[in-house]
């Protein structure tokens, strides 16, 4: 075995010695691997040593709120620490026939859940960038506030914000309150719900993993899904069935993905500025 130099850290935590550290594919942020211990468990571990300070803890908290709602399965937080996170091991199986079904209905119960406030109670992370979540009084306010302006400036600070990029911002943030649909309660959002965040389990029920979470409105997580696909049509009427959406929520899938465009923008750099463009086009006409 490979001697990873969290895996010290990591056996202190559990109180076991690894005895088999097996790299396993996962995000392009961190380091992912299945250990065995000597007590005979499987773990997931997580890990970067160049992580920024709070980003595990706050994946953790994240977890355990999504599994507070009992609404889908979210992987059980063992341990954490500064560069490590350590979850049960979820190992993957056949989806069972009715999975899209039991994932529609699952979400629609995780946003019925709630959320205190438009935010949360601590911030946390989109990939690798901070994810501001102190709580406004209104979903519009948060939407521009904590949302689309901190990385509009990133972008402008970054200098990858084209003028169109910037045209369409001004003329988009002076009208969000009425872009934004009828006034909902927030929702219990996973906050970054791709293709890739929605596993199948070994018994083939869907599992949440990776959160970004905070209270929101709930089609930001259901804009985020059709995004860059992965999710079929059985998804999308199994939660209208279960939670009916509102009025015009078709026309507001590219203002919640505007969001996600724009962290994408600042992650990985300009070959999103088009789609980043033509959503505002999108919004604004």
């Amino acid at each position: 075995m490979t001697r990873d130099p969290v895996v010290p850290a990591v056996e202190a935590a559990l109180g076991s010695a690894v005895v088999a550290w097996d790299g396993v594919s996962g995000g392009d942020i961190n380091d992912a691997h299945e250990a065995q211990l000597a007590d005979g468990r499987w773990v997931f571990v997580k890990s970067n040593r160049e992580v920024p300070a709070g980003m595990f803890e706050a994946e953790a908290r994240g977890l355990d709120w999504l599994g507070q709602a009992r609404a889908l399965r979210v992987p059980e937080v063992i341990a954490q620490g500064p560069s490590f996170l350590v979850l049960e091991c979820i190992r993957p199986g056949p989806r069972k026939p009715d999975f899209d079904e039991r994932l529609g209905r699952g979400l629609a119960a995780l946003h019925r859940s709630g959320a205190p406030s438009f935010g949360l109670d601590h911030d946390n992370f989109i990939g690798r960038l901070p994810q501001s979540n102190r709580p406004l009084p209104t979903w519009a306010e948060f939407y521009r506030e904590r949302r689309l302006l901190p990385q509009l400036q990133l972008a402008v600070a970054g200098q990858r914000a084209s003028p169109a990029m910037r045209r369409g911002f001004d003329r988009l943030l002076v009208r969000l309150e009425e872009r934004v649909g009828p006034p909902e309660p927030p929702a219990r959002l996973h906050g970054d719900l791709w293709g890739g965040n929605a596993m199948v389990d070994g018994q083939g029920m869907p599992c949440l993993i990776d959160p970004a979470v905070h209270g929101g409105h709930r089609e930001v997580d259901l804009a985020m899904m059709r995004l860059f696909g992965g999710f079929g049509s059985r998804v999308f009427a199994a939660y209208h069935e279960a939670f009916p959406l509102p009025p015009g929520h078709e026309e507001r899938v590219p203002l919640y993905q505007l969001y996600f465009l724009m962290v994408h923008v600042n992650l990985f750099g300009g070959s999103y500025l088009a789609s980043v463009e033509q959503a505002l086009a999108r919004v604004c006409s």
